[in-house]
Parts: structure tokens; C-alpha cells; sequence
């Protein structure tokens, strides 16, 4: 595997393994559609090979440009047969998608930027157009917060009552009912607009208690997520439907969109050692590509929950929209969460958050766009990460409250890898400022011992970024029966 996994040296932002070119500025036989981990050769001739072992495809090219007389180079040439042979390939290969917009294997197609003005219609619009016909005659415990709501800006609780469904209850998650508390241990209270009792998820107990749910028939789940796995929504949904499963109440879950795109897949998949309120489902990798809708279907499955569910799917929807592409206004889906920027940095840069003296920006201008801690220097840190030559994002000097740090700029949000950069800046913390970093304090954000490791012991990050890939294609492959859009 030496041979084609990266042996170039830490510092240098090449990639390359022992005698094969994998990603550096020759990689141009790669064409526009072959993933990163793929690797291949050029000859002087003109000649060139290029492997692709995730589709079992390889691509050569015999040529002689330099005989009888010398021909200009044959560059775009590799490129263009590499690009038509994987579009050529289309769907012919089982479970991988090559070409078209929407990109279901990972990291396939990163180098096209793509971009579609869309009207999304969310499971909430979707049920104002149906007056809500799937909950009426049912006394509904609604799960939600401040992004619960539609196109209009209008109140999910509110729509409800209008259209005559008793709403009996609401509950709500971390970041209170309003979405404005950044903190622990959030109390019940009452919705000032409707009088209607607000049980808190988060305080004593992320679960709702068997004494909320007395009564009720059908627990409505309608709250926006931003794609990665330690944002606790996720766990919030997952330990509500486990407890209507218990209480025999039917549990219909609205979809949002992922603000990020159903099509990047990208991190260590959780060790079942590490699961907690920030990642309750074993084998979920910090970027999964999923709905709302797509994980209750995952986790109703996959870990037996067996809830009665019903998602309520999106319209005009597909897999590869990003938040802007959706028509529907941006709400924050927690005080720190303010734009579709944070929310792409946001998957790699919180890997690090629990390490103590370190900020990711909370309460500044710009969280989860910056990080800073009073043992870093802004210049050196950027100098560093910028020559890595990280692709799709850049790196400035900057303070971040009282402290120097950087800023990250996303370039080019098709080719930027979330992960990619989370190693890059832990392992450029690690050597610039050896044990002032202790990740064992984020296990559980990283969600692997074993890329803590791997980090610890100077790995370098695209190395370890690499050797991710087979479980993250497993995951892709676990994933597909649980998919609602395409």
C-alpha cells in the first residue's frame, strides 16, 4: 500500500507514493471527474496511465510526441481521455455515480463547481400545502425551535394551529426553544405566543420524560441540522424516537435540507467506544451527507429503534444543493452557527473545540471561521497551513478576541475537504507547539483514538486522511437504502 498511499514528507503539499503521483500539480491525467486517492503515471513520450481502484477503473494512454520531431505536450490531451472515459462510465458502475450533478460516491467530480437556483419546499411547506392532512385529528408533541419554519417565515406551531391541529406540547433542544442559550441545563417554560408548556431537552435529560409524552398521539420532529455529526440535533432526534418507540407513539419527522450537500462524505466514522450526546450512532462519520429524514431512517433501522416513523420529504431537493441553492432563508440554527460559510469550515475546525485555551471563535464576529489560543502565532500558523497548499481554502493572520489566530477563506468550496483541513491544523498546532494541544479532550468530537494517535505521532494529515477512505466508502454503501433523494 506504500506504493500508493502518500510517502511525501509532512511539509511538503505534494502527494505522491512511492513511484506514483496522486495528487501534485502533474496529476493532470486525472481528467475532472476521478477522485483524489487515485493514482497513476506520466511518461516523456506523451505516455500516461492513471488507476482509479475505487470504480476498478484505469486509463492509458499510449503516445509518441516526441519522435519523428518533437509535438507540443499532450497535457490536455491525458486530461480530456481521462475526463471522457470516467463520463463514459456514467452509472454503468454499480453504486457509483461519475457524472451528472449529483455526485454519490465520495469525493467523485470534486473538481466541477456547480451551483442551481432551486425552490426548495421543506417537509413543513410540503404539509402546509396538504393543511397539514397526514396530523389532523391528533394531539401533537412538536419537537422544533427558532428554524422551524417556512418559506414565509411563519411559526411551524403557528401553521399548525391555524390549519386545526392541537398541538398539546412542544419541546425543545439544546439552544433553548428560541434558539439565544449557549449554555447547559435549560430549563421548561412557555411559549409566550401560544401559552403552550415548552419541555426542555436539554437539562437533566436530553430524552423526553414519559410524563410529556402521556396523551400524546404522534411526536412531530421539524428542526434544521448543518450536516455534522457532533451537532447535537442529531442525537436530540435520535433519543426522542427511541422514546415514542417505547411509548408507542408514532414519530413523523419534517426534512430540511443539509446546509453542506448530501454528497460529501468525509472523516473518521465514531468509534462505539466514543458515543455520546455529541454522536449517538456508532459508524457515523463527522460529515454524512444526510438529512434529517435520511438519519431517522438510518438510525430507526440500523440501530433497531423501531419507531412507528414517517418523514415528510423535501420538494425540488437533490443531493448536491448547498443551503444557497435552496431559495429558503438562512435562520442560525444556534447563536454561533451565523452563515452557510461557518457551517462548511465547521465539521474540521470543531474537532478541536474541547481542547482547553482554545477558541474556534465563539461569541466573536466570525465563529467557526476562526481559531485562536494564547499559545499561537497568527503569522507562523498561517505561514504553515498555507503552504500545505490545503485545496479550496486559504489562511490569514488575525485576533481573535484577546488572542492571536487565523481566519479560513473557503476558494473553492467543491474542492475543500472539512476534514482535510481539521488534520492539517491539528497537526500544525502539534509541531509548531509541541504538548500544548491535548486532544484526548476531544475524543469525542474526533470520534477516532485512532487519528488522535496518527496525529500525535506526526502522521502526516493526508496520509491519515486517505487511509479514512475505505470506511467512509463502506459507509456510503450503508447509507444508500436509507436515501430519499437523489
Amino acid at each position: 500500500r506504500k506504493f500508493t498511499e502518500p510517502q511525501s514528507p509532512p511539509d511538503q503539499p505534494i502527494l505522491r507514493g512511492l513511484g506514483w503521483d496522486i495528487d501534485s500539480p502533474h496529476s493532470g491525467n486525472r481528467g475532472e471527474l476521478f477522485p483524489i486517492g487515485s493514482y497513476g503515471h506520466t511518461g516523456f513520450t506523451g505516455t500516461s496511465m492513471w488507476i482509479d481502484p475505487s470504480t476498478k477503473t484505469y486509463v492509458i494512454l499510449l503516445a509518441n510526441s516526441v519522435h519523428p520531431a518533437a509535438r507540443p505536450a499532450l497535457t490536455p490531451l491525458r486530461a480530456k481521455v481521462a475526463t471522457i472515459t470516467a463520463a463514459a462510465l456514467g452509472t454503468a458502475v454499480e453504486g457509483v455515480t461519475l457524472t451528472g450533478y449529483n455526485e454519490t460516491f465520495v469525493n467523485a467530480g470534486v473538481h466541477r463547481e456547480v451551483a442551481r437556483n432551486g425552490a426548495t419546499r421543506t417537509g413543513l411547506d410540503v404539509l402546509v400545502e396538504e393543511k397539514f392532512q397526514p396530523l389532523q385529528g391528533k394531539r401533537i408533541g412538536l419537537i422544533t425551535n427558532q428554524t422551524g419554519v417556512d418559506r414565509s417565515g411563519r411559526r411551524n406551531v403557528d401553521l399548525m394551529l391555524q390549519a386545526g391541529v392541537k398541538v398539546a406540547a412542544l419541546f425543545s433542544p439544546e439552544h433553548s426553544f428560541e434558539g439565544n442559550q449557549d449554555t447547559s441545563n435549560i430549563a421548561d417554560t412557555t411559549d409566550r405566543a401560544t401559552g403552550i408548556h415548552i419541555f426542555s431537552l436539554y437539562g437533566a435529560s436530553m430524552r423526553p420524560s414519559p410524563a410529556s409524552l402521556r396523551g400524546l398521539d404522534a411526536l412531530v420532529f421539524d428542526i434544521q441540522d448543518v450536516g455534522a455529526r457532533f451537532y447535537t440535533y442529531q442525537t436530540t432526534m435520535f433519543l426522542c424516537m427511541e422514546e415514542a418507540a417505547r411509548a408507542h407513539v408514532p414519530f413523523y419527522v419534517l426534512d430540511r435540507p443539509n446546509p453542506i450537500t448530501g454528497t460529501r462524505v468525509e472523516g473518521p466514522l465514531l468509534d462505539a467506544a466514543l458515543v455520546s450526546n455529541i454522536g449517538h450512532f456508532a459508524g457515523l462519520p463527522v460529515r454524512h451527507g444526510m438529512t434529517m429524514g435520511e438519519l431517522a431512517r438510518l438510525f430507526n433501522a440500523e440501530a433497531k429503534v423501531n419507531a412507528d416513523l414517517t418523514v415528510i420529504p423535501m420538494r425540488d431537493w437533490r443531493r448536491g444543493d448547498w443551503f444557497d441553492s435552496t431559495g429558503l432563508a438562512w435562520v442560525n440554527p444556534s447563536p454561533n452557527m451565523r452563515s452557510l460559510n461557518a457551517a462548511t469550515l465547521y465539521p474540521g475546525l470543531a474537532l478541536l473545540e474541547s481542547s482547553r485555551d482554545y477558541s474556534v471563535g465563539r461569541g466573536t464576529d466570525a465563529p467557526f471561521e476562526q481559531i485562536g489560543a494564547p499559545f499561537i502565532g497568527g503569522r507562523e500558523l498561517a505561514q504553515r497551513l498555507d503552504q500545505r497548499e490545503i485545496p479550496g481554502v486559504r489562511v490569514y493572520p488575525t485576533m481573535v478576541g484577546k488572542v492571536e489566530g487565523v481566519r479560513f477563506v473557503i476558494t473553492n468550496r467543491e474542492l475543500f475537504d472539512s476534514i482535510r483541513l481539521g488534520l492539517e491544523v491539528a497537526a500544525a498546532i502539534q509541531a509548531l507547539y509541541p504538548g500544548k494541544l491535548d486532544m484526548t479532550q476531544d475524543r469525542k468530537l474526533i470520534g477516532s483514538d485512532d487519528v488522535i494517535r496518527r496525529i500525535g505521532a506526526g502522521e502526516d494529515p493526508r496520509s491519515i486522511q486517505q487511509s479514512l477512505e475505505d470506511g467512509v466508502a463502506e459507509f456510503v454503501k450503508r447509507r444508500e437504502p436509507y436515501l430519499l433523494y437523489r
